[in-house]
């Protein structure tokens, strides 16, 4: 493991332990070279699906790439990094779990939606305004008109249930 302050390849563990779901590996690590110490992630390598782009390119499932689209939807945004990070492993294990060797980029980004929808509602209008490449600003207009209308009945019905 190379070291991210010297670039040194000689370092010792010190501290090894499980994190989140006993899926990762978290090792604490002291370079040997110049005495700092860094942290790194060991994960198994999971057989994941190629996913079809719009231009029907097909490329390797990136978790990075979802979750740097998310961040970017974020930014400035009142959302924890570890609440990006869990959306992440959610899609990541959905696409696992369904077992198909091809998923679509569109059924990705969908689940990214649903996912910023429930989240945060800035989060997911930047989201969608990209992914949605919204060809003026009706379809944006009428993308956000669907939102508050069904903000609106949410708070309708939970008026009601108050009642």
């Amino acid at each position: 493991m190379k070291c991210p302050f010297c670039t040194d390849f000689d370092n010792k563990v010190v501290d090894s332990r499980l994190s989140g779901e006993s899926d990762v590996i978290r090792r604490r690590r002291e370079c040997l070279g110049c005495g700092r110490r860094f942290t790194t992630y060991e994960r198994v390598e999971d057989i994941l699906p190629m996913v079809i782009k719009k231009d029907d390119r097909r490329e390797p499932f990136d978790r990075n790439k979802v979750l740097s689209g998310i961040k970017t939807a974020c930014q400035k945004r009142p959302v924890p990094v570890a609440v990006m990070e869990e959306i992440v492993e959610r899609i990541e294990k959905s696409v696992q779990e369904k077992g198909d060797k091809e998923i679509n980029s569109s059924t990705i980004g969908e689940t990214v939606m649903l996912e910023l929808h429930d989240l945060d509602e800035v989060a997911y209008v930047r989201f969608a305004s990209v992914y949605r490449s919204f060809k003026d600003i009706n379809e944006f207009m009428d993308e956000l008109k669907d939102m508050l209308e069904e903000e609106e009945n949410r708070r309708m019905k939970e008026e009601k249930s108050r009642r």
